[in-house]
């Protein structure tokens, strides 16, 4: 075999000589052939990498040489969704300059030889992978290298000693890693550093190195999430050329030091979240190209100094202080302020008058201060004022007439203050605000009948003023309205008949008004309402029983109005968690799920009412004092009791006679079009069978469930849509995007679309039954016991993997918008399928990272994630916050909105006030064993990371999967967590959106 080796040697190179003249392709194009085949490539991104080409240099993402030889000198194959191991390769390009595989599937460790022969490379990223182990030290031997990028990976354990060897590089990129020791002091004699980007990653407690003072070309230094404690060393200041400073999300102590303020080039600092203390060091005026600066959540005190108003600044943030005294009139001459983030402190005296007269003011935030004075006039004049945000101050006087005028805005909140007058005309009509909020405060007059220009309008608080006249009709042009707060006003006349028919409402709050005559009967259209508060008023006439059609209507206040009749017994279908129909005029007998001390409440001072079992009304039945009279009066009952059941049961048989007489009319009559997206073993009209009230097992916003037993003995769920085709045409209640959603889809832990069925007058929509219902109608009811937490974690993960595929694996990629607990189905094992794609997006690529904007907010309450609601902004992150609620509910048992967490509290707020305060153990749902402890308190973590405030700070799905798959029973790597339940900021993912980085 030895002597054989010379010449199998050369009958390999022969062969592979033959094989390049066969193919034409030069050595560099056979090595990157090579790397094609060592990479998965599920988009088909290598398809231009064709071996019969002569050269590679017209492939994707390679470049080459202008001249002869035509070297390849750069391969970019970012964002690519290629995945398997490093390339190594790539590395035997001789002129390769630049490699950048970031966005990819890249996994892994990188050997010490993986860049061993890349001596020519200047530039190599890596980010946005899935690359694990220490970081590769031999890297450091490159000698041409100037841009590093590790960043979004796994790497874990100390930055290697061998990076202060590093002899040109200019950028060292290490954010959001598991990187674990300390941030070591070494890093300073890398002398030609330019971007210095270590964020987010769990370093152990220890300072800012002091020696980071001697990187004098330093521009760019973002330390965010470091676990960095002690104080900010003056030697930072030292760095002359820096023009970016992010030492945020840290536990950074004492004063800001003045030495900071010698730095002549900084553009931004900024230093929120952390513990600072003390006034804002003087001198801040010498920092002449500092544009923003931002130091809120800190615990600074004294006044906001008149030298840093003084400068020209675009974004000046100081929330969440101790700052007093008065705004500086300085702020009022920069001519780029676009931003003033105020809210929060103990500020006082007036707004300075020419706020906004001179920059393109976009947002002014002062929140919970002590303003007093009137509003500034000229603070829209740029033209560019979006959100105005004055809400809890001591502000007087009028609302400018040039509000009016102020087209831009989006956002109004000026509740709490003690402003008074009429509310010009025009700002009724402001044609993009979707949140307008000026409860608490002296406003008269009407609401005029400009509001029908406020298309956009989303939410409407004017409660607690003295509003007064009708409401006009013209409010039910707000077709994006879903929050009506109008409580304690002086309203009078009916309630608009436009009002109540809005597709859109979820709230509607007009208590303690003088509003008069009927409730309207068409209220039923209103099929998204959730809460009705009409208590206090003048109505009068019966209770619609149409109110008991409202699908997901819990909270009713009829109260101290004038209402007659009887209590309509269709209110039984409602599921309400606060129900008072008191102090009306109401008579007869109350409806029998209502007749239980759990409502005793609900009907005081009803004098006409009845009850045989609330003690505080009078029996429905008084006994009469002659016994024989009762029997005979018994048997008569009973005779026709008798009677009346067999007359009923006849009638019945007619009518199911009758019945299905015509809809065998009908089937002949209406042509059905079945669209069918897998095989069928059924026909449409066995469907349509089975669309019977003693089949139905569902009813929602967006229509009725049934159960359909075929003839082949199969189970499916149909869904008749409500409304006719007609009536739908100016929304389909989520039946286009059900359709092109699921029909499209196959994932086992998505429900399965079997078919849809329409016709002129009808919609259904043909799914697999799901024997066990929703995870939200077994987890909140006496059959919570089922769950037990094995069964709860299954169904976390298989959830969390059927979002995954929609966010990830779907091209283009899917945003459910809608996901809770009822919209997560079991089947009968209790595997979990993600259902009810009615508000589900598409999200195109020229969406961007913002996601697509929405006229109005859609989802359901607890679960919309706080940027959404107030930005209107879809995108995944929204999906992921929703998701870390349904993963708080399986591991607390509670719902996300419950009367326990107190006022304005959802789950969200309560579990991590109880975690900060007393551990993660208060949290866990007590009807679970104890032996889970770990495993739940490691679910509960990755729920709180998938809810936090910042959507920056929320994994993707796919990582949510790979976290929840550690948190098995076996597993040995736990989501981290402090000891006291706070979460470690490392998995913050996304880090390269931070604002911080210039």
């Amino acid at each position: 075999m030895v002597a054989g080796r010379p010449l199998f040697s050369i009958v390999l190179l022969f062969v592979s000589l033959g094989a390049r003249l066969a193919l034409g392709l030069n050595q560099e194009g056979l090595f990157l052939l090579s790397i094609k085949r060592g990479l998965s490539d599920p988009d088909n991104a290598l398809a231009t990498w064709d071996e019969r080409a002569e050269t590679p240099c017209a492939w994707r993402g390679v470049t080459c040489e202008s001249t002869a030889p035509h070297s390849v000198t750069a391969l970019d194959l970012s964002n690519s969704n290629l995945a398997g191991p490093f390339p190594s390769l790539a590395c035997r390009l001789p002129r390769l300059l630049n490699l950048s595989l970031s966005n990819n599937f890249i996994g892994g460790s990188l050997s010490p030889l993986s860049f061993s022969s890349c001596k020519t490379l200047q530039f190599l990223d890596l980010s946005q992978n899935l690359i694990v182990g220490a970081l590769p030290e031999t890297v450091a031997d490159l000698p041409d290298l100037r841009h590093l990028d590790l960043s979004t990976n796994n790497f874990s354990g100390a930055i290697p000693v061998s990076y202060a060897n590093f002899q040109r590089l200019e950028v060292l990129s290490l954010f959001n890693n598991l990187l674990n020791a300390t941030i070591p002091s070494f890093l300073s004699k890398i002398s030609t550093l330019v971007e210095l980007r270590l964020a987010y990653n769990p370093f152990q407690p220890g300072p800012v190195p002091s020696e980071l003072g001697k990187l004098t070309g330093l521009e760019v230094l973002w330390l965010s999430g470091c676990n960095l404690v002690g104080t900010i060393p003056p030697s930072l200041g030292l760095l002359k050329n820096l023009t970016n400073l992010d030492l945020t999300y840290n536990n950074l102590s004492g004063l800001i030091p003045m030495s900071l303020t010698r730095l002549e080039n900084v553009v931004q600092i900024e230093l929120y979240s952390n513990k600072l203390s003390g006034p804002l060091p003087d001198g801040m005026g010498a920092m002449k190209s500092l544009e923003r600066f931002d130091a809120s959540r800190n615990m600074l005190n004294g006044s906001i100094p008149h030298e840093l108003c003084g400068l020209n600044l675009a974004s000046l943030s100081l929330y969440s202080n101790q700052f007093v005294g008065g705004l500086p009139e300085e702020i009022t001459r920069s001519t780029k302020l676009y931003e003033l983030k105020l809210f929060e402190n103990r500020l006082s005296g007036p707004i300075p008058a020419g706020l906004g007269r001179n920059s393109p003011l976009v947002l002014l935030d002062l929140v919970g201060n002590q303003f007093s004075g009137e509003l500034p006039g000229d603070i829209c004049k740029g033209g560019v004022l979006e959100e105005l945000l004055l809400m809890d101050n001591e502000l007087t006087g009028n609302l400018p007439e040039s509000y009016g005028s102020c087209q831009s805005l989006i956002r109004v909140r000026l509740r709490n203050n003690k402003l008074s007058g009429v509310v010009p005309a025009a700002f009724w009509g402001l044609p993009h605000v979707y949140t307008l909020e000026l409860a608490q405060n002296s406003f008269s007059g009407e609401i005029l009948p400009e509001i029908a220009r406020a298309k956009n309008l989303s939410q409407l608080t004017i409660s607690e003023n003295r509003f007064s006249g009708e409401i006009p009709k013209e409010i039910g042009e707000v077709y994006n309205l879903d929050q009506f707060s109008g409580g304690n006003n002086q309203f009078t006349g009916p309630l608009p008949e436009s009002l109540v028919v809005l597709s859109q409402l979820v709230k509607l709050e007009l208590q303690n008004n003088k509003l008069s005559g009927e409730l309207p009967s068409n209220i039923q259209k209103c099929r998204q309402l959730n809460e009705l508060n009409l208590a206090g008023n003048r109505f009068s006439g019966q209770i619609p029983a149409e109110i008991g059609s409202l699908p997901v209507l819990n909270y009713l206040d009829l109260s101290s109005n004038l209402l007659t009749g009887t209590i309509p017994s269709q209110l039984q279908n409602l599921k309400l968690n606060a129900f008072n129909l008191s102090g009306n005029r109401l008579t007869g007998g109350i409806p029998p799920s209502f007749n239980n001390e759990m409502y005793n409440s609900s009907f005081l001072n009803n004098p006409g009412l009845c009850s045989d079992n609330v003690d505080f009304l009078r029996p429905c039945n008084r006994a009469s004092s002659s016994s024989g009279l009762v029997w005979v009066l018994r048997s008569i009952f009973i005779l026709a009791g008798l009677v009346l059941a067999v007359g009923l049961a006849w009638f019945y048989w007619k009518y199911m006679q009758f019945k299905t007489s015509e809809r065998k009319k009908d089937l002949d009559k209406s042509k059905w079009i079945l669209t069918s997206f897998h095989k069928l073993s059924f026909r449409e009209d066995e469907v349509l069978d089975c669309l019977d009230e003693d089949n139905l097992i569902g009813s929602g916003g967006s229509g009725k469930v049934y159960k359909a037993i075929l003839s082949n003995g199969e189970t499916v769920a149909v869904k008749r849509l409500w409304g006719s085709l007609k009536a739908e045409a100016s929304g389909d209640y989520g039946f286009e995007a059900e359709v092109k959603t699921l029909g499209k889809i196959r994932h086992k832990n998505i429900v399965r679309l079997w078919c849809c069925c329409t016709n002129k007058d009808c919609k259904l929509l043909v799914y697999e039954y799901m024997a066990n219902g929703s995870l939200g109608d077994v987890l909140h009811s006496p059959k919570a016991g089922l769950l037990d937490w094995p069964i709860r974690y299954k169904i976390a993960v298989e959830a969390a993997e059927g979002l995954s595929y929609l966010h990830h694996d779907c091209v283009p990629p899917i945003v459910h918008r809608d996901v809770k607990s009822n919209n997560i189905l079991l089947d009968a094992e209790f595997g979990a399928r993600v259902a009810d794609f009615g508000l589900a997006k598409i999200l195109e690529a020229a969406f961007g990272k913002g996601g697509n904007s929405m006229s109005a907010v859609a989802g359901s309450y607890g679960y919309i994630a706080p940027e959404y609601a107030y930005t209107l902004r879809v995108n995944e992150k929204s999906d992921i916050y929703s998701f870390g609620v349904v993963l708080l509910e399986l591991v607390t048992g509670k719902r996300p909105v419950d009367p326990e967490f107190g006022e304005s509290k959802d789950l969200v707020q309560w579990v991590s006030s109880i975690v900060e305060r007393k551990g993660p153990e208060h949290v866990l749902d007590p009807r679970l064993a104890g032996c889970f402890m770990e495993e739940m308190s490691a679910v509960l973590n990755v729920g709180r990371l998938c809810t936090s405030p910042l959507p920056i700070s929320r994994p993707s799905m796919r990582r949510v999967v790979k976290l929840l798959l550690e948190c098995n029973f076996e597993a040995k790597v736990k989501p981290p967590s402090s000891k006291d339940g706070k979460l470690s900021p490392y998995y913050y993912e996304d880090a390269s959106d931070h604002g911080s980085v210039v």
